[in-house]
């Protein structure tokens, strides 16, 4: 667990920087300046002053030989426009012989807060470390903090004695004062010191802070022999700032005068008793090519009659990626991201049956998952929202809903209405098809950056929409608001709950979320989930050179196979004996990293626990499934523990509902929406209601959604799940 140190102990500490030892032999941490896995990383050492960032830093990685090593080059690259390291990182320290893994513990490495660069805040807490890895072939240990961290903030790493040889011998301080730019009798310095300092920079302002850090440090049992300072990046300001320029704006109403029918322009509002069909005309190629569809209108009548209507509407969203789909970075203290063009958005509005409140309608924002699209899991929840008085309001997520040229044709008796279905893929890869998602990740050079930019201009769309239904949002034409500003609420499912904390946290206007089967980060639930997991091993195949380290064998042909070698949460250290797992560890690392701030967990924190400025703490629920194999429990639990939300989270206990009745299938990920599952309905209705119950009480009330019975824990009963758990 995470402490505090108090100021009054920290002024009054000594400065304690070597043990008294004999230094003539013995393992130390290595001090190669030049090479950042030569010495403790992550460090400052590896930063320029940068004046327009939050932490007055930018990351300054050396390149690789870019013709070698054309991937990490262009990683590095992208890197090297933040102003700081992960929040979450993977923190490597390298030693001139070999260790005893047993003998590292966040008691003998850890790391302290020394406070947020803008306010301070921070100081002085101590986090320990986490899935360590000891690898004896380049004798360096790797290992996660313990917690996540906070944003803008310096830390610095401390390595002590209390870390012995493989021997059982305390580690030396060989090379250390020669690191504090100490030319005094510090001992042997050993080779890997001498050619630090040969290709060392000019960091005499690193070292001053690094010796001003220590000089804070009080002295505790065990000596220190290794140290680094590093400032983590800014997660949230690029969005605030999207926030605030989207509040100060007046926007033109939602056009629902969108439909064709026999060449007029029709209000696209339909009385769901009028309907007697909808067929999305999915665009899935560039000829063009459409994909027809039937949409299921019996979806809408699990509560009979609770909806009335569903409509359709546009509106103007400024769009902050590039034609490559990344939004370009600015300098996150002065900084503004910009415009890069503006996208017409339709949404869709499920209205409720029955008289409509003075105000309007309370409104749930529901986000859709990966490879959905608003015509899926929003449709399998607005019954239920609409029987407890609520609208279900929804968008297709960036690169999702076929291509830009799609459309819905509703029938009704003797007409035919056709209206833009908001389609937002693209045909990223030039090969003519238009597929589920293509268009939420960011192209070449930039791939590191995987879907970070989609999801925030995701977030940046919905923060649009919320402005929208402030400026009043006029569904059928008589002049009255429909949707209430003053009730607004968001539910997200998978791709839908990993959005939805990065947009509660940010928007005021949210009232209360619930996160359904949330996970993070992307690239975590990628690495962890057997469904998601070849496209991890794509992507390492595809490296320059690949990284794939295991062959394909006749029980896996699929050339995709690889193994990292890295431990779950709270295992015993690993011995890496596989090669190639620790540049897989790496690359995986430096994916969280590039992606960090469109990360759920990095946001987490700022529902409840520590609130961004001028924004209250907001209820929440989330809600998860044990043995969850899309988004796997180690990645829920990961933003459940950085939000402190396990008094907030609903478990879904598949694996009792499984021995029930196997009919519901091994999978719980679909446990809310899965209503055409006869086995699966009632759960996906029960979670439903609970969404429906605590929305109606602005967040107020939140249900057991069965009650006494054993299949929802109401908050989770034991620890967070950190293991699997897959239904064999």
């Amino acid at each position: 667990m995470p402490f505090t140190f108090t100021r009054r102990a920290l002024a009054a500490a000594a400065f304690a920087l070597v043990a008294p030892l004999a230094l003539a032999g013995g393992v130390s941490v290595r001090f190669d300046a030049g090479d950042p896995a030569g010495s403790p990383f992550p460090s400052n050492r590896y930063t320029v002053f940068d004046g327009s960032q939050n932490t007055l830093r930018r990351v300054a990685l050396p390149q690789p030989d870019c013709v070698l090593r054309p991937n990490d080059c262009a990683d590095v690259a992208v890197l090297n426009q933040l102003d700081g390291f992960s929040t979450q990182p993977r923190i490597t320290v390298p030693f001139t012989g070999d260790i005893d893994p047993a003998s590292v513990s966040s008691d003998t490495i850890y790391l302290v807060s020394l406070g947020d660069t803008l306010s301070g805040r921070g100081y002085g807490t101590r986090v320990g470390i986490n899935q360590i890895v000891w690898d004896p072939a380049s004798k360096t240990l790797a290992f996660e903090s313990d917690a996540l961290l906070q944003q803008h903030t310096r830390y610095l790493l401390v390595v002590t004695d209390g870390v012995h040889d493989a021997q059982g011998r305390p580690l030396k301080a060989r090379g250390w004062g020669r690191v504090l730019g100490d030319r005094g009798d510090h001992g042997d310095q050993g080779d890997d010191a001498d050619r630090g300092d040969d290709r060392d920079r000019d960091d005499a302002g690193d070292r001053q802070e690094l010796r001003t850090a220590l000089q804070s440090l009080h002295r505790g049992r065990r000596h220190i022999v290794a140290a680094s300072v590093f400032t983590t990046q800014s997660i949230s300001a690029d969005l605030v700032k999207i926030e605030h320029r989207i509040q100060a704006s007046t926007p033109a109403p939602v056009d629902f005068v969108i439909g064709s029918s026999g060449g007029a322009a029709v209000r696209a509002l339909f009385p769901l008793a009028a309907v007697q069909g909808m067929v999305f005309n999915r665009e899935t190629g560039t000829a063009p090519a459409f994909t027809p569809s039937p949409l299921p209108l019996g979806a809408l009548g699990v509560v009979p009659g609770a909806i009335a209507s569903v409509a359709y509407g546009r509106f103007a969203s400024a769009d902050y990626e590039t034609a490559a789909k990344f939004i370009p970075a600015t300098g996150t203290l002065t900084g503004q991201p910009q415009p890069q063009g503006t996208n017409q958005l339709i949404v869709q509005v499920f209205l409720p049956a029955g008289p409509k409140p003075a105000g309007g309608w309370p409104v749930m924002l529901f986000g859709h998952g990966f490879t959905d699209s608003m015509y899926g899991a929003p449709w399998t929840v607005a019954s239920v929202m609409a029987s407890a008085g609520i609208a279900t309001v929804s968008l297709n997520v960036v690169g999702h809903g076929g291509g830009p040229l799609g459309t819905l044709a509703v029938q009704e008796a003797g007409s035919t209405i056709v209206v833009p279905a908001g389609g937002r893929g693209i045909d990223q890869d030039g090969n003519g098809r238009i597929d589920s998602t293509e268009g939420v990740n960011a192209a070449a050079p930039q791939t590191l950056l995987a879907s970070r930019d989609g999801l925030r201009q995701t977030v940046a769309d919905y923060l649009q929409l919320v402005r929208q239904i402030q400026a009043g949002i006029d569904v059928d034409g008589d002049g009255s608001v429909d949707l209430d500003a003053g009730r607004i609420y968001y539910a997200g499912q998978s791709f839908g709950g990993i959005y939805g904390p990065t947009l509660t946290a940010v928007e005021p206007a949210i009232k209360a979320a619930v996160f359904n089967v949330p996970g993070g980060s992307v690239t975590e639930i990628a690495r962890l989930s057997p469904i998601f997991r070849p496209l991890t091993g794509l992507a390492l195949l595809q490296r320059q050179p690949s990284l794939l380290n295991l062959a394909p064998t006749p029980a896996l042909p699929v050339p995709l196979n690889f193994n990292e070698n890295e431990p779950l949460r709270d295992q015993p250290p690993v011995v890496n004996t596989v090669p190639g797992a620790m540049a897989i560890q790496a690359y995986i690392d430096r994916a969280q990293w590039a992606t960090q701030a469109g990360n759920p967990v990095a946001y987490a924190p700022f529902l409840r626990r520590e609130p961004l400025p001028g924004i209250p703490p907001r209820p929440v629920i989330v809600q998860f499934a044990k043995g969850d194999m899309t988004v796997p429990n180690p990645t829920a639990s990961a933003v459940i523990r950085a939000g402190a939300l396990a008094d907030r989270a609903t478990y879904f206990r598949n694996d009792l509902a499984f021995a029930a009745n196997n009919a519901v299938g091994r999978n719980p990920h679909t446990f809310l929406t899965n209503i055409a599952n006869p086995a699966q309905v009632g759960y996906a209705v029960l979670a439903q209601r609970q969404i429906a119950t605590f929305f109606a009480t602005g967040g107020a009330v939140t249900v057991d959604p069965d009650g006494a019975g054993p299949y929802f824990e109401v908050p989770i009963a034991g620890p967070l799940p950190e293991t699997l758990n897959f239904i064999p």
